[in-house]
């Protein structure tokens, strides 16, 4: 009988979840919680929110050139700093979540906040209609909603994919396997949804109403944020192994760093700490600088030395800054696939089939398609064959991925330049010029090369991107990880809308009609295209040159 006992006790002990808890705070059952169940729950909850950030993203610059009268580069500018603010805002709240609130915690406040803002941007659209307005008031409590629905998407991002991850255990051999299979689902249904909204939606507000455009998205986030709460008790929530802020203790390695530069570092003590750590030794070739933290600050207590785990921590963070920068370029040109992109579509030939005009936003659920269909051929054709070639299990390494998509990116903005030129030419030869609301007598489908590229490259970028910073920041910076790869699309936004008031400046010199003038028929965007295309090189060049001395983390091996 007693060995019976002590057999059924460690079958419980086995089914037991290490370093994660369920909702009453009680030891995870793995039977009875994460793993799919609630993988399928969070899955579903990204998909509403990335409905409903596209519902508003993806005509965005239709609305502000319609019905806000906005002209073209006063949107493209609006929209890039909107977008740019709404990919930066997600490294605050991965900030939030991962010292504070927690992810589950920070879900559920930045999505009462998402709500708040589409329901306020829905009455925005709706005062023309019911009371007596003043232009100026419609303005500003239309952006004061849009960047609340920024700060919601914030705090919303960031965590929801990490915490879906969180529910896979990485020590358990199935569902570590599982947890791979989770991020290719994630990103699947992610672009699926997201197209799907660009279609409809954009139709909808071209067509119907833009009350009802933005009204959708707010019901959807509502029904998300009820779906995400029907499955609280089936999450598995994890234990913090340490209790400091990891950004306190990476903090105080570059301050302690700083204190003790000019102190004179005894290779003794970190050759005592290699021993205990010897997998650490070679990255710790890099940033020897940080390696002065070892020291105990003059004045201090020897506790407020800093280990070297700490230090490697901090190294491993400052590894990332280059790589990260080389890929802003990547940024500038994907902020142009919701702005430019779509106003050339805006002037071509629309019509699909008699009462039926393709809105231009639509567009871009090409791109979705691409990756849709290109993400399995990755996965099951690409990643074989390169495996056959290198013999590395995933075919390419991380930085290899991402510097692919970057080289296709090139490429994407070239045959743009090449499209536009044309669109451009053809308006010359109907005397189109001077008709700012003219339909250049150009078929839309001209621009499906350039979105269809672009989704190919966010297949190698975005994807690789995310998988980098997720894999190489330490293990409690996750939310942070994610944030980082978001960061490069805001910046990238900020920059982009930088060139663009750098060059309306210059160009529109001497009364002369600027590149983004708002007859986009004497605009220049193609001009601007290969500017991109040269600032792409440059900056895939940079890329080249970092990766090809980075160290990964916990790996030791370069690409």
């Amino acid at each position: 009988m007693e060995e019976y006992n002590d057999v059924l006790l460690d079958a419980k002990l086995a089914d037991l979840v290490d370093g994660a808890v369920d909702y009453r705070g009680q030891p995870a059952i793995r039977s009875k919680s994460g793993y799919w169940l609630s993988a399928w729950f969070i899955i579903g909850v990204e998909v509403a929110e990335r409905m409903s950030y596209f519902g508003v993203k993806g005509n965005l610059i239709s609305y502000l050139t319609g019905p806000l009268k906005q002209s073209t580069a006063t949107a493209a500018k609006n929209v890039n700093v909107w977008a740019g603010t709404a990919s930066l805002l997600p490294l605050f709240g991965a900030f939030i979540a991962d010292s504070f609130l927690g992810r589950y915690h920070t879900i559920i406040l930045a999505s009462l906040i998402y709500v708040l803002g589409l329901g306020l941007l829905t009455l925005s659209a709706m005062l023309p209609s019911i009371t007596i307005y003043s232009p100026q008031s419609q303005v500003m409590l239309f952006f004061f909603s849009l960047y609340l629905v920024a700060i919601g998407q914030g705090g919303h991002k960031p965590c929801v994919q990490a915490f879906g991850a969180d529910q896979f255990d990485e020590k358990h051999p199935k569902e570590h396997r599982a947890r791979s299979s989770f991020f290719n689902w994630w990103y699947f249904t992610m672009v699926a949804g997201a197209s799907a909204t660009l279609l409809i939606l954009s139709y909808i507000q071209d067509n119907y109403s833009w009350v009802l455009g933005f009204g959708i998205p707010c019901v959807v986030m509502i029904i998300a944020l009820i779906v995400f709460l029907l499955g609280t008790m089936t999450y598995r929530f994890n234990i913090k192994d340490n209790d400091n802020c990891p950004f306190l203790r990476i903090g105080r390695v570059f301050v302690a760093a700083v204190r003790n530069w000019r102190n004179t570092l005894s290779t003794t003590d970190i050759e005592e700490e290699h021993d205990g750590l010897r997998r650490r030794h070679q990255s710790s070739e890099q940033f020897n600088f940080l390696n002065k933290a070892l020291q105990t600050p003059k004045g201090s207590k020897d506790e407020d030395k800093c280990s070297l785990v700490e230090v490697e921590e901090a190294k491993a963070v400052l590894r990332l800054i280059p790589i990260w920068a080389s890929t802003l370029v990547y940024g500038i040109i994907f902020a142009q696939i919701f702005t430019f992109f779509t106003k050339q579509g805006s002037s071509m030939e629309r019509t699909i089939f008699p009462g039926f005009n393709i809105p231009p936003a639509s567009l871009g659920m090409i791109g979705g398609v691409a990756i849709v269909l290109f993400s399995p051929i990755y996965d099951r054709l690409f990643v074989p064959l390169a495996r056959n070639i290198t013999g590395k299990p995933s075919g390419i390494t991380m930085l290899q991925r991402i510097g692919t998509g970057i080289f296709l990116s090139i490429f994407t903005v070239v045959v743009a330049a090449f499209v536009e030129m044309k669109r451009l030419k053809i308006a010359q030869e109907h005397g189109l010029v001077d008709d700012p609301n003219a339909t250049v007598p150009m078929s839309i489908w001209w621009l499906v090369p350039q979105y269809f590229l672009f989704g190919v490259s966010e297949v190698f970028t975005i994807v690789g991107v995310q998988e980098f910073f997720y894999d190489q920041v330490p293990n409690e910076l996750r939310s942070m990880g994610l944030a980082l790869y978001l960061s490069i699309i805001g910046v990238g936004s900020f920059l982009s809308g930088f060139l663009i008031s750098l060059i309306e400046h210059f160009t529109g010199k001497d009364g002369h009609e600027t590149w983004f003038c708002d007859n986009i028929n004497k605009a220049h965007l193609d001009y601007f295209y290969w500017i991109l295309a040269g600032l792409s090189v440059m900056g895939f060049t940079l890329f080249i040159y970092f990766a090809k001395s980075y160290i990964y983390n916990h790996k030791g091996i370069i690409s």
